[in-house]
């Protein structure tokens, strides 16, 4: 009681705080434009009526020592799946399962072919330059798996200038023996670009637990080391043709602690990742002409000596896609793309031979019409074709449209249908023993509305968004089983709920100070079911929090910044029926950075505190999280980036 009462005080302080200031100038809040904030199309010209959260530069780089998982538990409503500290993580987008949240890198997808899902405590957030939540499915414009949700990162656009120079590097350090040290450099001329990237860390993870006996204990055989590079270069060949390759790999080991209920672990696991891109760009007077072809390999490497179980596997994705984009005065564009995408396993004996091959043909226009009112109509076509075809078996037809109205400066209003669909992954068509060649894809409707609100008084700004959402997806796939698990389609499960975001700044002087708050309602429940007297029928989807939502509050005083955030998740189930339930946490987090210029050299140190108040959770059944722990870093930004 004492904890939360001091808590309402803290919010309590801040809300007063931002009141009791007087001010007399404007200061312009960083709204969350979808313009300008990506150089995917499909985010700046071809998304009206859909909700984009962008994460601003500031944030990026308060995280940069973390991943993408701790970013996105802490700074959007977007629920992250943790399996523990140094376990797996995945996304649930307003109810959707892990499979149905898309993860894009530069245009390309990048879950795993096998599983369909990605591992986002994998994906290090110094690596990327522009992050975009892209709410509500789109399959028309990203394909299959984006029911619930897509992450679209992206790296630094290349800049061919003779006199840039850039150098970043920095070191960190934290609770349970964590360590971490980063590289970036570019260069660059009139016509070329090089970049490279380099994140390291590894940490001992030992933090204290309370175990099944309720006796404190620390954390076992929870070993956690990675190494990550990125390299990048582009040429430009003359002043409309631009080409670019980028090679990603990371290898990321840990040791897989025991869950509350074993005795003793010895599981390790090894995720080994190389992504390869390349890309070729036409500038034309009204428009763009572009090309791009990927192959990405994820090998995992999963060993149990207690039980002499030993597995490795490989799969394999090649992504290409060619598109145009044409303009027609300053109202109407057009985007045509051809995605071709072929995934494949490595035999193994789980797995002798397994491939699929999807085809499509997908396209999207908009029109702005009086500077007020945009539409967007988009459609894809797409088929699949199963290991050994010869014709294609599966065709689908995904339209969708979205309507964005400018009614007023300060107020827009926004909707938009899209039909989704996900096709079963490699795994639940071909896994064995356990795998279903039968299951249906699953496809249905997913519509959203909202509004946003942004207005500016003096010193005083204001945002705020609203969205309310519906889902229904039909054959939605979920694994069953005892000894040996098996995928089954559903018949429907339905999803609903509102989510909003609010922001507020209030400057007086060299003070600016801010709260945000961001929530979410998220009712999913099996809507009818093919299995007889099934017990999930009108329950909500496990793992699935009803609640959840951020608290950000603090100031910035020059180069001195500090926030606090706060985030609750509410009850999760954990099986189909509601039988047994988890309780909710909330865990508080500060953030601390601090910036110096020093011989033209930009100095920053950033500090983090997270769950001070020493919370005991978990997110997932009988994986317990770390209490209080602290994180720590100092960089260097030398050249174009100190700038």
């Amino acid at each position: 009681m004492t904890k939360i009462l001091f808590q309402t005080f803290i919010c309590c302080l801040l809300c007063a705080a931002l009141h009791a200031q007087k001010a007399d100038t404007l200061e312009e809040i960083k709204v969350h434009d979808r313009r300008a904030v990506s150089a995917d199309a499909r985010i700046n010209d071809f998304s009206s009526g859909q909700k984009i959260k962008s994460i601003d530069s500031t944030t990026l780089a308060q995280y940069r020592m973390q991943s993408m998982a701790g970013l996105l538990a802490q700074q959007t409503p977007v629920f992250v799946k943790s399996y523990g500290f140094n376990g797996l993580a995945t996304l649930n987008f307003r109810g959707s399962s892990a499979a149905q949240s898309a993860v894009i890198w530069n245009g390309i997808p990048i879950q795993n072919a096998a599983l369909g899902i990605a591992d986002v405590s994998t994906l290090p957030v110094f690596f990327m330059n522009k992050v975009n939540i892209v709410y509500g499915g789109s399959s028309a414009m990203w394909g299959s798996g984006n029911v619930g949700g897509a992450l679209v990162m992206e790296n630094e656009v290349p800049v061919f200038d003779s006199s840039r120079r850039a150098i970043s590097s920095g070191a960190g350090a934290g609770s349970f023996s964590q360590s971490m040290g980063s590289f970036r450099g570019s260069i660059s001329g009139r016509r070329w670009y090089c970049s490279a990237s380099i994140f390291a860390q590894m940490a001992q993870n030992d933090f204290s637990y309370i175990n099944d006996a309720g006796v404190s204990a620390h954390m076992p055989n929870s070993r956690l080391e990675s190494v990550a590079a990125l390299l990048h270069a582009a040429y430009k060949i003359d002043a409309q043709n631009t080409i670019s390759l980028t090679a990603w790999y990371q290898q990321y080991n840990r040791q897989i602690p025991p869950e509350l209920q074993e005795p003793y672990s010895v599981k390790q696991q090894q995720d080994g990742s190389l992504r390869l891109l390349a890309d070729w760009q036409r500038t034309l007077a009204t428009g763009k002409l572009y090309a791009k072809a990927s192959l990405v390999r994820d090998e995992q490497r999963y060993d149990d000596s207690a039980i002499l179980l030993h597995m490795h596997n490989a799969v394999y994705q090649y992504y290409q896609e060619c598109g145009w984009k044409k303009r027609w005065g300053a109202s109407d564009q057009l985007l045509v793309f051809v995605p071709v995408q072929l995934s494949w396993l490595q035999p193994s004996r789980a797995m002798p031979h397994a491939e699929q091959r999807k085809v499509a043909l997908a396209a999207a226009y908009s029109k702005n019409l009086w500077n007020r009112l945009e539409v967007t109509l988009n459609a894809r076509g797409e088929s699949i074709t199963p290991p050994g075809g010869n014709t294609l078996s599966i065709g689908y037809l995904l339209p969708g449209a979205g309507v964005a109205y400018r009614l007023a400066d300060w107020l827009t209003l926004r909707a938009n249908a899209q039909k989704t669909y996900r096709a079963p992954t490699l795994n639940e068509l071909y896994y064995f023993p356990g795998g279903n060649s039968s299951l249906k894809p699953e496809q249905g409707w997913s519509e959203d509305a909202g509004y946003t609100l942004k207005s500016g008084h003096g010193r005083f700004t204001f945002y705020h968004d609203l969205s309310v959402f519906t889902r229904d997806i039909h054959d939605w796939i979920i694994w069953i089983g005892g000894a040996i698990w098996t995928p089954h389609n559903i018949a429907e499960v339905h999803s609903r709920g509102v989510e909003t975001e609010n922001y507020i700044t209030f400057k007086a002087g060299p003070v600016k100070l801010h709260l945000g708050l961001n929530t979410a309602y998220v009712l999913a429940t099996t809507a009818s079911s093919y299995i007889y007297n099934d017990g999930s029928v009108g329950k909500q989807i496990p793992y699935t929090p009803r609640y959840n939502g951020q608290l950000n509050a603090g100031l910035t005083w020059g180069r001195f910044s500090v926030n606090y955030n706060h985030t609750y998740t509410g009850y999760r189930f954990t099986t189909s029926d509601e039988s047994y339930y988890m309780q909710p946490y909330q865990t508080g987090n500060i953030q601390l950075s601090y910036s110096h210029v020093l011989r033209k050299d930009l100095w920053h140190l950033i500090m983090q505190c997270n769950n001070i108040w020493n919370e005991r959770y978990q997110v997932v059944a009988f994986r317990p999280m770390p209490g209080i722990n602290w994180l720590a870093g100092l960089g260097v930004d030398i050249g174009a980036w100190a700038q």
